[in-house]
């Protein structure tokens, strides 16, 4: 999929209607993120806090669960903001599972333009990984 095939602004939109779902009382830092799936819908989530921090989900997560839960499919194209609703880049946590689930050609706004997960994590692990001898 090319980057100008992507109607963008939908996808912010969803990404910064999800801030205002997440629960961030430690931080204060709200996350949301949406992404176009190659059957087109939307999948979106937030940002989960926990007072043990490594139990925090990432909005990332969310969004993969809601992916899953909702049939499966591809990520197509991802966008990911902050509470004032400013482009954000993913952890590499959630650069991960973005690669896992739309693979090296998805694409992702950044902010510093629209990347592919190819040129975002470079040589990213994967299933084709875990099969090797």
């Amino acid at each position: 999929m090319d980057r100008h095939e992507v109607d963008w602004e939908p996808l912010r939109e969803a990404a910064v209607r999800m801030t205002e779902r997440a629960y961030a009382p430690y931080s204060g830092y709200p996350v949301g993120v949406a992404g176009l799936v190659d059957d087109g819908r939307v999948v979106a989530g937030c940002n989960v806090e926990n007072a043990g921090y490594g139990v925090t989900l990432c909005a990332e997560c969310g969004m993969v669960s809601d992916l899953v839960a909702g049939g499966g499919g591809r990520l197509r194209a991802v966008w990911c903001v902050d509470g004032r609703g400013a482009t954000i880049m993913p952890c590499g946590r959630c650069r991960q599972l973005l690669s896992e689930h739309g693979g090296p050609e998805c694409l992702l706004q950044t902010p510093e333009g629209v990347l592919t997960m190819r040129e975002v994590l470079p040589q990213a692990f994967g299933p084709q990984d875990l099969y090797r001898t």
